[in-house]
């Protein structure tokens, strides 16, 4: 029994075991803590999860993928497949922590990202893998062409490590282009506690329009009178560091 790959749900399923193997070892299991799997597909990932010191959830909708893993993984139950990820409320679906990993489907991979930011409370670390230019973007730093909105958002919350590449032809069906695995560990959010919906709108905003000056950029945001002559309203936002962004959101904050 074998599951085909479908391309409306963005599947392409790792055949290579030695890189699912370093994919898994890349979470650290120090809490001992649940880890949910986005995307199993055949259970690459899951096989080695399941070694683990920790209680593994799997979040799935092809149910061909479903009938598979129940039926090669028995120590997957019925209360560890939790559906689609996308939909899912962290906080009512886990008590306490849950880290994340998979290979997360090409077509909703930033919404991954975005959705772990909205749960920085209840997840402590990610490992996945990306297409390479999520990755990148994911990882990205000031002044270069993938540093944008992803960057920034993320990294005011996590920090990243870009693990390694990984070719098309480990892949059944190969995609058109290259993966990237990348670790997320959650930081001390310092600074940046209560401010969280400003601070995307800042973020947001500046890269809004990222060839021109932030003064322009952040014109519809109505910037408070003291901040109009800030030295930042003359740079670009890729010229801004994450943590430029969060002591802006703070004098904001104050000036409003």
């Amino acid at each position: 029994m074998s599951v085909r790959a479908k391309k409306h749900l963005g599947q392409h399923f790792l055949m290579d075991e030695n890189i699912a193997k370093n994919i898994v070892d890349g979470l650290s299991y120090e809490n001992k803590n649940q880890v949910l799997e986005i995307g199993p597909g055949m259970g690459v990932l899951t096989k080695y999860l399941l070694e683990k010191d920790a209680e593994i959830f799997v979040a799935e909708i092809d149910r061909d993928s479903i009938e598979y893993l129940k039926t090669h993984y028995p120590k997957l139950e019925d209360q560890h497949f939790i559906g689609d990820f996308l939909q899912l409320n962290l906080a009512e679906s886990f008590e306490g922590q849950v880290s994340i990993i998979g290979n997360y489907p090409y077509n909703i991979s930033s919404q991954i990202l975005f959705k772990i930011i909205d749960y920085y409370d209840r997840v402590p670390e990610m490992v996945g893998m990306f297409q390479k230019e999520v990755a990148e973007r994911t990882a990205a730093v000031p002044r270069t062409k993938d540093y944008g909105i992803l960057s920034v958002l993320v990294q005011a919350l996590y920090d990243v490590k870009y693990l390694f590449t990984v070719h098309e032809n480990v892949f059944n069906p190969p995609p058109k282009v290259k993966s990237g695995v990348i670790r997320l560990t959650r930081n001390p959010k310092e600074g940046l506690a209560g401010n969280e919906v400003l601070f995307k709108r800042i973020v947001k905003a500046g890269f809004g329009q990222r060839r021109k000056k932030l003064s322009n950029s952040w014109k519809a945001l109505d910037i408070p009178e003291a901040l109009k002559d800030h030295e930042f309203m003359d740079k670009r936002a890729e010229e801004l560091s994450v943590e430029d962004f969060i002591a802006f959101t703070q004098l904001w904050k104050k000036h409003s």
